[in-house]
């Protein structure tokens, strides 16, 4: 299904209040025989596949060049879901410049609040790589602020 009309910023907010997740991804890898662990500041969505193209949208609006991807169906716990369709923005570039700004200080209730915490661990997290530090600087020296 093809959008025939433009997302608005206040209709992508609201998607992503319901389906979207600022987290860390964890990568271990091995280094001069000990296991370093890192954790990479991430903004994701992911919804049911049939809505593949309302991420696909999402994309186009945020003037993001990522991919969306699909996932099979989980059941190993009998649980009937379908399959998902979601897209991962790890980069420090994109997210310094298209997704801090896009929500900063626009987000209510719990996700506004999650945002913020998002925020802080990213400078707090002693294994978040440096190049995603400033990120967190930006925030604290009021980068984004109107």
């Amino acid at each position: 299904m093809n959008l025939n009309y433009r997302l608005s910023n206040d209709y992508v907010r609201g998607l992503v209040d319901g389906e979207g997740c600022f987290t860390f991804y964890t990568n271990t890898k091995m280094k001069d025989g000990k296991k370093i662990t890192i954790k990479i500041p991430a903004f994701s969505l992911r919804m049911h596949h049939r809505d593949i193209w309302l991420l696909e949208g999402v994309c186009t609006h945020l003037r993001l060049d990522n991919n969306v991807y699909m996932y099979k169906a989980y059941r190993k716990d009998g649980a009937k879901r379908g399959a998902q369709a979601s897209f991962v923005i790890r980069s420090p570039e994109s997210l310094k410049n298209i997704i801090i700004p896009f929500f900063y200080k626009k987000l209510a209730g719990y996700k506004g609040r999650q945002f913020i915490e998002w925020l802080e661990n990213i400078g707090s997290y002693s294994d978040v790589p440096d190049r995603y530090k400033t990120l967190y600087e930006l925030y604290k020296s009021g980068y984004w602020d109107d």
